[in-house]
């Protein structure tokens, strides 16, 4: 394997959370009076930590973003996470492979919050191979599209970020794959998606997570 660690993000690579968590924020805006299709609510937040569009919120919606809105959110969230959670296919097989192949050099480098991402990796049986390498972009000074979740996790594993392969789905973390050297394959099962993964800087694009190791094997 030509590189010295890889980097899993978490929503959308590992876990099939990115409906569940949009419907419940789209509710939650139509129901601060800013609706949205569900189509331009993950246009507008996919692969972002909702605080970072604080300004369009309260634009949209007329009212401050308060800690007790998110704090609603998240209990929202949590249930709905909690009782329709899966695991993207293939993940389980793709994650078990790189882990041996790799020495168990990888990491979970998350946009999201850590107790999401810690609740979700263990309800689908992931936490094993993650536990003590998880990273969560609300610790770092910035979160994605910058690098800093990806750096982090890269000096912790005592990788040079130029020497780590980084997983995304979203031209967002593909950004923050880039930003921090790294080179950036994305998992893009629907292909209308596939031009702004590209444009992102992704330079591989697969369709199916189980086809993750043959690929990390010839690379």
């Amino acid at each position: 394997m030509k590189f010295e660690a890889v980097l899993f993000d978490c929503d959308g690579v590992l876990v099939d959370s990115e409906p569940i968590t949009n419907g419940v924020l789209r509710d939650l805006l139509e129901e601060s009076g800013w609706t949205l299709t569900p189509e331009e609510c993950l246009r507008i937040f996919i692969g972002k930590a909702v605080r970072d569009e604080r300004a369009a919120i309260e634009t949209n919606t007329g009212q401050p973003l308060t800690e007790a809105w998110m704090a609603e959110f998240y209990a929202r969230r949590n249930r709905e996470l909690a009782a329709r959670l899966t695991a993207i296919a293939g993940a389980h097989e793709a994650v078990a492979a790189v882990h041996a192949h790799g020495a168990h050099r990888i990491a979970c480098a998350s946009g999201a919050d850590r107790f999401k991402v810690e609740m979700q990796l263990a309800q689908v049986g992931l936490m094993a191979y993650f536990e003590g390498r998880i990273f969560s972009g609300h610790e770092m000074p910035r979160s994605k599209p910058a690098p800093d979740v990806y750096l982090a996790a890269a000096a912790h594993l005592g990788a040079s970020g130029r020497r780590c392969l980084v997983i995304e789905d979203t031209p967002t973390g593909v950004m923050a794959g880039v930003a921090a050297g790294a080179t950036v394959w994305a998992y893009c099962p629907q292909p209308e998606h596939g031009a702004a993964l590209q444009q992102a800087g992704a330079s591989c694009l697969f369709a199916h997570m189980a086809d993750l190791p043959e690929l990390l094997a010839s690379a």
